[in-house]
């Protein structure tokens, strides 16, 4: 019953909202080329559903590599920070300063290094959502109970069997979080290096479609990209309730 209530409430709201829409285009005549109404996107949708959804899975699959590539870069980079106070001088700062470059100002090198196929868009998505995990993974790491850590020590437990006992299941719910927002994330990546250049994807279409004053167009891919950054957070989220499953007892209790 909670999880209808969960799903019914923002439906409901969405709903309304989309309501609200249709008649404020209706009552003051705005004209489709700057505001459509949502029943013209939603036409729009499935008049041209072969369309988006083949743009669609090229932008799956640029945010998809990308999150993967930042998931074995982020956690290993953490580990490695964890591991050594002098690396984690040496490293940190550069992590935090690679976060302050705008993501437009690095989008136009990395389509020259990596041309304008899968690969730019694959480091975009990457560069964005690695910083959440590195960050996430290296707090969960932390977060081990110092009075456990110490009752291995005395039992002479190794470091291995220390990280797979205790810092790594207490560590899981802080990597899960920084999954869920790197994963939300990594659509804004993938469209930002499609925006700059590419041959294909739902920014690519945005693009052209604006170029043509086909404003409906940019709408039915904004909400395309709306549906997979969703559908992306549900799946991690899900993923996270297999892995961590005490958590959510714990906090259902």
């Amino acid at each position: 019953m909670k999880r209808l209530v969960d799903v019914a409430l923002p439906a409901a709201l969405l709903a309304l909202l989309g309501l609200a829409w249709q008649a404020a285009v209706w009552y003051w005549r705005i004209p489709a080329y700057l505001l459509p109404a949502p029943s013209v996107i939603i036409a729009t949708m499935w008049r041209r559903a072969d369309l988006l959804a083949g743009h669609a899975l090229t932008t799956l699959a640029e945010i998809g590599l990308g999150f993967a590539l930042a998931l074995v870069l982020g956690i290993g980079l953490a580990l490695l920070i964890h591991a050594s106070r002098i690396l984690e001088r040496a490293i940190m700062p550069l992590v935090i300063a690679s976060q302050t470059v705008p993501v437009f100002a690095v989008a136009p090198l990395l389509i020259l290094w990596f041309g304008y196929g899968l690969g730019s868009k694959v480091v975009m998505a990457a560069v964005i959502v690695f910083f959440p995990i590195v960050i996430n993974t290296v707090d969960g790491l932390r977060a081990a109970d110092p009075d456990i850590l110490a009752l291995l020590t005395i039992l002479e437990a190794s470091p291995w069997q220390k990280f797979v006992k205790v810092r790594l299941p207490q560590a899981l719910p802080f990597v899960f979080s920084g999954l869920r927002i790197g994963v939300a994330v990594s659509v804004i990546g993938a469209v930002i290096g499609e925006w700059v250049g590419a041959r294909g994807g739902l920014g690519y279409l945005m693009i052209h479609a604006n170029a043509q004053l086909q404003v409906e167009m940019v709408f039915a891919a904004i909400v395309w990209l709306s549906v997979l950054g969703v559908g992306l957070y549900a799946l991690v989220a899900a993923l996270e309730r297999i892995a961590v499953p005490w958590r959510f007892r714990r906090l259902s209790s």
